[in-house]
């Protein structure tokens, strides 16, 4: 085992350990990896296990083990995570359906299924079967009438509230890092960051768990982000079962990019896009050999979750569709009204959310979670259960919403007025008056948009399981839906117009409503979450349509353009911020002229940087300079008048050395000299027994000069994923630059609070 310490590629310039001793190139919790380090380690470790496979038959064996294991976490992380989407999926379907009613016949069965099991179910009333029974029929014996309806009502409010408090009260007791939707954290952790627990197996089995109940509530929340957090927990899991991942952090990060991709995979039935948003969206550094794994993951994930079918219909998400009506260039305006519309909503609820999370954060609103769940979950029962579109789950009014109108189509939004003389073939069913149903239908969209723009910006952010993509997708549905019928009826009455008269001809499908709410829900995820190429890519293949990417891109492009002239950061960015987790992040741009002088410390005026010295400090100063600061590492001096810098030694591992020395080697005690030198220095006769530290010292620090640009140190910082750098002028050490220290001087850049960045 290689002890701590980091080689930048210029031959191996640490030693190796005669005796490893525990924890030793491990972390602190809240504290950040240093890559350069772990790459290292990973380098030779993989230049150990070549040179040995030559040796004999079984180390070859063990060598290509050691290659293959890689794809081996890939296949069971895939396997897993297609497995628990699709468990996930079954639950929440049923548990959705037992807040209105059950089934006789077999408990377990949710509405849908249960009518297809029944002898007795007519096309015409496919919904209503004799074996499901509402709670008012099981209850008093009545379907229709005042009572009944009341009753319902009392029932649905209850079962909301049952399912919120049992999710609220499992993960406080049991897992409190289960809650939010794990995507700020993730893009954290990914960046190098370590947050002990959050990917642990008892997080797993609680969001697991608790994702199903949220979902079933009725709150306005989706499960897409929070299966992202889950498939992580899978990756974390079987990482830590391998040797090559578990004892290297840099590779375990690997993994957990792969995994992300596949809990999109399954969140979406989309694997490329699963892909491309752990490529775009939350990993930090994503080389080749990820992408060939996070392929390979998302593909296993998305086959396993089709073999499960949840569903029943072959497809991996509830809301697949397809269109059989070409779009017109005419069109693009609308559409990219749609995007307008996504940027605004994306900014305001960003603010507004951020707004919120700060109060709930500064005030006594915090300290009571699970009465803040309660009230929320009370209040969207109460005000969602009157309106159709509403009372039913999120995905199956994104379905509805998506859908073509079909001949066969009973939803209100297909209540046209058709021509009784039409002769046509199903699928291509003429452009038609909009009739009563169409009109009401409207008038409750409307209402349920508001309701859903409001609602969501305190729903995000409790300390439940709650992902962001689904209730987004919703509002840009519902809007996008309104304007779809608006084009199309006004090219149904206005057909003469010279906008519609080369492509819409009475008695021609012209316009398609659905697919202007698949247009809006990509333009109001991509104003929230600030995705491009992955969206749009998500979007193609829940479509299973090539034409249609030309809108999408427009919408998303468009969006992300208004969204960006408010400002720069997505809702997880905002997020990450808010928590102070230290976060580079690759998109932004640094283009003050500071130097490193000027971020350095120690500044003008603070006490001299605490330094060891190469071989004139005994033990007892090492250890009270431990105690006395709260630093993670100290530079390596030759002597406190030269200041010439030998090395780094990191605090963690001082620790641990000299606990070790003391307990094995004889003759260490406080007073014995500490050296970081090859050779022992010259002591008097009678000195106790010297305590050699040069294995845990870092020989090749990364350095600037004082005048090195800020621009130039924040790039290193960002490419390399440093811990810390030192700053020198001739040799001579002047200061310490950190990570934090980068994060408050572009904070303080950018008028924000420095203080705000809280860890290490």
């Amino acid at each position: 085992m290689v002890n701590a310490g980091d080689m930048n590629g210029s031959g191996n310039l640490m030693d190796f350990l005669d005796e490893p001793f525990p924890d030793v190139g491990t972390y602190e919790d809240f504290h950040t990896i240093d890559w350069l380090r772990e790459k290292s380690r990973d380098t030779d470790r993989h230049r150990k296990i070549t040179s040995k496979s030559k040796e004999s038959i079984w180390e070859f064996i063990k060598s290509l083990l050691d290659a293959w294991s890689g794809w081996v976490v890939m296949l069971l992380i895939g396997l897993l995570a297609g497995t628990l989407a699709g468990v996930i999926d079954l639950a929440v379907d049923w548990m959705t359906d037992l807040k209105e009613g059950v089934c006789l016949s077999a408990f377990w069965y949710s509405h849908e299924q249960c009518c297809w099991t029944s002898n007795e179910t007519t096309f015409d009333d496919r919904d209503k079967c004799p074996q499901w029974q509402k709670w008012s029929e099981l209850l008093v014996n009545q379907s229709e009438g005042a009572s009944a309806y009341i009753l319902n009502y009392f029932l649905y409010i209850m079962w909301a509230l049952c399912f919120a408090f049992l999710a609220v009260s499992l993960v406080r007791v049991f897992a409190p890092y289960a809650c939010g939707s794990g995507i700020p954290e993730i893009k954290t952790i990914l960046s190098g960051f370590i947050i002990r627990g959050y990917l642990g197996k008892w997080t797993l089995l609680i969001k697991t768990v608790t994702l199903v109940l949220v979902v079933s509530s009725g709150l306005s929340l989706g499960k897409e982000g929070p299966l992202v957090h889950v498939a992580c927990c899978c990756g974390n899991f079987f990482s830590s079962l391998f040797s090559k991942y578990s004892k290297n952090e840099g590779k375990r990060r690997e993994v957990l990019s792969a995994a992300a991709a596949a809990g999109v995979s399954v969140a979406f039935g989309a694997p490329i896009g699963g892909v491309l948003f752990s490529l775009e969206e939350v990993s930090y550094y994503f080389p080749l050999k990820t992408l060939w794994r996070s392929f390979f993951a998302a593909l296993v994930a998305a086959f396993t979750l089709r073999s499960i079918n949840p569903f029943g219909n072959s497809r991996l998400v509830l809301f697949y569709v397809e269109y059989h009506t070409p779009w017109y260039m005419a069109e693009l305006f609308p559409f990219i009204l749609l995007g307008v519309f996504g940027g605004l909503w994306g900014t305001l609820f960003i603010r507004c959310n951020i707004a919120w999370c700060r109060r709930r954060k500064t005030t006594r609103l915090g300290k009571y979670p699970v009465l803040e769940v309660i009230m929320i979950t009370a209040i969207t029962a109460i005000i969602a259960y009157p309106n159709p579109y509403t009372r039913r789950s999120t995905s199956e009014l994104i379905s509805e919403l998506f859908n073509d109108c079909g001949a066969l189509e009973s939803s209100q939004l297909c209540d046209y007025i058709n021509d009784p003389n039409m002769t046509r073939p199903v699928d291509d069913i003429p452009d038609r008056p909009a009739g009563p149903g169409v009109y009401s239908a409207m008038w409750q969209l409307a209402l349920a948009l508001v309701f859903k723009i409001v609602i969501t910006i305190f729903t995000f952010g409790m300390k439940i399981p709650s992902g962001l993509f689904i209730p987004s997708m919703a509002v840009g549905a519902m809007a996008g839906r309104m304007v779809g019928i608006g084009v199309e009826q006004l090219a149904y009455h206005h057909h003469d117009w010279i906008i519609f008269r080369n492509w819409c001809r009475p008695g021609a499908d012209c316009v398609t409503p659905g697919l202007y709410a698949m247009v809006g829900a990509a333009a109001c995820l991509g104003g929230v979450t600030r995705m491009t190429v992955s969206l749009v890519v998500i979007m193609f293949e829940l479509t299973g349509g090539l034409e249609y990417i030309v809108p999408l891109m427009a919408a998303a492009v468009t969006s992300k353009w208004v969204a960006d002239a408010f400002g720069k950061e997505g809702i997880y960015e905002a997020h990450i911020h808010l928590n102070g987790y230290p976060f580079l992040d690759v998109k932004d741009e640094f283009t003050h002229r500071t130097l490193a002088t000027d971020v350095m410390r120690p500044r003008r005026g603070e006490a001299p940087l605490s330094v060891l010295t190469q071989d004139s400090m005994t033990v007892e100063d090492v250890e009270t300079l431990i105690k006395e600061t709260d630093y993670n590492g100290f530079p390596v001096v030759v002597s406190k008048d030269s200041e010439r810098l030998i090395g780094f030694a990191q605090r963690r591992e001082l620790i641990l050395a000299i606990k070790n020395a003391r307990q094995r080697q004889d003759g260490v005690v406080s007073n014995s000299i500490v050296y970081f030198t090859e050779d022992p220095p010259e002591l008097p006769p009678n000195s106790p027994h010297p305590l050699k530290l040069r294995r845990i010292l870092n020989l090749s620090p990364f350095t600037v000069t004082d005048h090195t640009p800020m621009e130039t140190v924040v790039d290193i910082f960002r490419k390399l994923g440093l811990r810390q750098c030192l700053v020198t002028r001739s040799g001579r050490l002047l200061g310490i630059i950190t990570k934090k220290d980068v994060l408050r001087h572009m904070a303080q850049m950018a008028n924000q609070d420095p203080e705000s960045i809280m860890f290490n």
